[in-house]
């Protein structure tokens, strides 16, 4: 491999980010100081130029970051197409204003998401009908699966050719999709704790496996909680697409679609076109990001 050669980036820890080259090969990498100089941090998934400090040893620096595609902040990633979160039917209860902050940041940066909820198995068939309603018309694919059984060859195929995020909360089976797609990767898998009734964390940092060609896959830590950051509230309903067909048809030009009359959105809530879960979601989304300001 020559100085200045292509490579990606897999993993960052200690101060040392692993690069995989185009052969193949995993370079334990220092970053160049100019970053620092220039307010930038290599991310997980950043296609990079990379130089040798010594071949046999497999040693090498980071000497410049290639255009991204999109970069997320939590979790930190680069160039990811699609995200795969991942929920539990139940144990832990599904958190779905979580869901729809991670739906709401992914799709502010252009990554299509795919909803799993995992444990299909310990909930009723009622329960699946929930969620699939919910979310019909969120312009997100929605899969009910059990880890543990055929159904994960319906993920492999449908992450075919991407770059996958896998995001979710801890204890919802993150790593048992991992393990089963890729099983070099030797995720260990938590357990759920039955004191607080969640998940331990067992994913300390991001890191990127390859599964095969073409396809890779990030797995991440598990969050519970999850800010948009400097998000204006304005912005929030641009990432509902149950809303666009109701938009401008409200009796104020300004609507927030929270709490004034004549607002076609909540109208629509009312008569059932918009499900009140995620008109709800939207709601405490958009007060939060409004009293963000005010700190």
């Amino acid at each position: 491999m020559e100085a200045g050669s292509k490579g990606r980036i897999l993993k960052g820890i200690g101060g040392f980010y692993y690069v995989e080259t185009e052969a193949g090969e995993v370079f334990a990498c220092r970053a160049r100081g100019i970053f620092r100089k220039d307010g930038q941090k290599p991310l997980v998934g950043d296609y990079v130029r990379m130089g040798i400090v010594d071949a046999e040893k497999k040693e090498g620096s980071v000497d410049a970051l290639l255009p991204r595609e999109n970069a997320l902040i939590r979790p930190e990633a680069a160039n990811v197409e699609l995200a795969l979160l991942v929920f539990a039917c139940t144990s832990p209860e599904p958190s779905l204003l979580l869901l729809d902050r991670f739906l709401v940041m992914l799709r502010s940066q252009g990554v299509k998401c795919v909803l799993l909820f995992n444990k299909k198995d310990l909930t009723t068939a009622e329960r699946i009908s929930e969620f699939a309603g919910i979310y019909r018309n969120a312009d997100a694919e929605v899969c009910c699966i059990s880890a543990k059984s055929d159904d994960i060859e319906k993920i492999r195929e449908r992450i075919q050719g991407y770059t996958a995020l896998l995001a979710g909360p801890s204890g919802v089976g993150k790593s048992t999709i991992l393990n089963r797609l890729c099983p070099e990767a030797q995720a260990s898998t938590g357990e759920i704790s039955r004191k607080l009734g969640r998940g331990k964390h067992t994913t300390r940092h991001a890191e990127l496996f390859r599964t095969e060609a073409g396809s890779y896959l990030m797995d991440t830590p598990g969050f519970t909680a999850l800010s948009l950051g400097d998000m204006p509230e304005e912005e929030i309903r641009l990432y509902y697409p149950e809303f666009r067909p109701y938009e401008g048809k409200c009796r104020f030009r300004e609507c927030s679609h929270t709490h004034e009359p004549g607002c076609a959105v909540r109208e629509a809530v009312v008569q059932g076109r918009i499900h009140p879960v995620r008109h709800g979601n939207y709601a405490a989304l958009y007060e939060e990001q409004k009293q963000r300001k005010k700190y």
